[in-house]
C-alpha cells in the first residue's frame, strides 16, 4: 500500500496517509478536521537499462567520451601484453644463461 500526500485547503499542513490505490478516501486534516487535497509527491523510480533515452540517444560530448573511455581502455590493454612479451623473453633469457653456466 503506498503512502499518500496530502494538504489542508485550511491551515495548509502536510501530512500523509497510507491507504489502498483503489480505496476512496476522504481525508481530514489531522489539525483542524478541515478537507485536504492529494497532493503529487516525488518518488524514488528509476528508470535503468537500455531502451531509455538517455541510454539510446547519448549527446555528441558523451559520445565522445564513451569512445575515448574505449580508446584508453584498449591502449592499456595493448601496453600490458607488450610488457608480458618483453617479461616473457628476459625470462627465457635468464633461463638460457642458467643453463649454459650450469653445463
Amino acid at each position: 500500500m503506498p503512502i499518500y500526500e496530502y494538504e489542508c485547503k485550511r491551515c495548509k499542513e502536510i501530512f500523509e496517509i497510507f491507504h489502498k490505490i483503489d480505496e476512496d478516501c476522504k481525508v481530514a486534516c489531522p489539525k483542524c478536521l478541515g478537507p485536504a487535497k492529494k497532493l503529487i509527491s516525488a518518488t524514488n523510480f528509476v528508470l535503468k537499462g537500455s531502451g531509455f533515452y538517455v541510454n539510446d540517444y547519448p549527446s555528441k560530448s558523451r559520445q565522445e567520451a564513451k569512445k575515448k573511455d574505449k580508446e584508453g581502455t584498449e591502449q592499456g590493454a595493448s601496453t600490458k601484453s607488450e610488457e608480458k612479451k618483453v617479461e616473457k623473453k628476459e625470462d627465457k633469457k635468464v633461463e638460457k644463461k642458467v643453463e649454459k653456466k650450469a653445463d
